[in-house]
């Protein structure tokens, strides 16, 4: 194996032009390397000590996270906390406290696991994803990231190097929960992401967005009635909300959960993070992470 320390974006392109592997944290990587599911590349570079890569810098536009930024960091920063608590709840689930603290968003989403935590979160965050190779720069829609379970639109030469996160409006909020049987080193039975936006001068809903995880080959969003827009979010809405998630997803089963448990539970799922959303976007105080506050899941 031939390993590289790349120091700038720039170095990390070229080993990547010639064949080499990028690696930040390699939580994924070395998983699926002890399990057997895929060898570890013959050439690795080394991503995690470019400065470009492991930054977060806010501005009029949004936040511009870098791809090498942990976990770990994600769930307690206070702009990510503040404006896109999703994110954070998401983050602050990601396996164990050791794995959050190597394994970066930008790996997160090139893994492409339809069970990925942060994923849903950045859907309904209305997310871009940064591609970089030598040749060009290119921004594509989070949302259209992911073709199947491990496959993205992304290149071999192509280096995840920032998420784009746009300016919230005023009155939004979010959240993310899953369902699980433990605490920790744990991934998504299924999992729901809300984003909801409301009205300057009331509690009527303007804006919403819902997203799935672990229901489908890829993160899904979820097509909610274009009614509930202008109205309360209230018992009658969320339910509406529920229902378009279990009619959204396309669950298997396997030893974890059976398809028609999984298409049922994830409407619970996105009712609470709606839920959470809505509560968020009028001012309350819901902790991070949002299953830790509402006792969902393992205990």
């Amino acid at each position: 194996m031939r390993f590289t320390k790349a120091e700038t974006v720039e170095e990390a392109l070229h080993a990547m032009a010639a064949g080499a592997r990028p690696i930040a944290g390699g939580s994924d990587l070395m998983v699926a390397a002890r399990q057997g599911k895929s060898p570890l590349p013959e050439s690795i570079v080394a991503i995690d000590r470019i400065p470009a890569l492991s930054r977060m810098d806010a501005d009029e536009r949004g936040m511009r996270i870098g791809a090498a930024v942990s976990h770990a960091q994600l769930e307690v920063d206070p702009r990510i906390v503040a404006d896109y608590t999703a994110l954070a709840d998401a983050a602050a689930l990601v396996g164990s406290p050791a794995t959050r603290h190597v394994g970066t968003i930008g790996g997160n989403i090139m893994n492409s696991s339809p069970a990925m935590d942060t994923g849903a979160p950045l859907v309904v965050l209305d997310g871009r994803v940064e591609l970089r190779s030598l040749d060009r720069t290119r921004q594509i829609d989070i949302s259209e990231m992911w073709t199947g379970p491990g496959q993205s639109v992304a290149a071999v030469d192509e280096l995840c190097t920032a998420i784009l996160l746009p300016e919230r409006a005023p009155r939004s909020g979010s959240g993310y929960v899953r369902l699980e049987y433990r605490r920790a080193m744990e991934i998504a039975v299924v999992g729901a992401a809300a984003s909801v936006t409301l009205a300057p001068d009331g509690d009527l809903l303007a804006a919403i967005s819902v997203a799935l995880t672990a229901v489908a080959p890829t993160i899904v969003s979820v097509e909610i009635p274009k009614e509930a827009i202008g109205r309360p979010v209230d018992d009658d809405l969320l339910d509406r909300i529920a229902v378009a998630a279990s009619e959204r997803a396309q669950p298997i089963s396997d030893v974890r959960a059976s398809a028609r448990y999984r298409k049922h539970i994830v409407g619970v799922m996105a009712r609470r993070a709606a839920a959470s959303a809505f509560g968020r976007a009028r001012g309350e105080t819901i902790g991070v992470p949002l299953n830790r506050t509402a006792g969902i899941g393992a205990p």
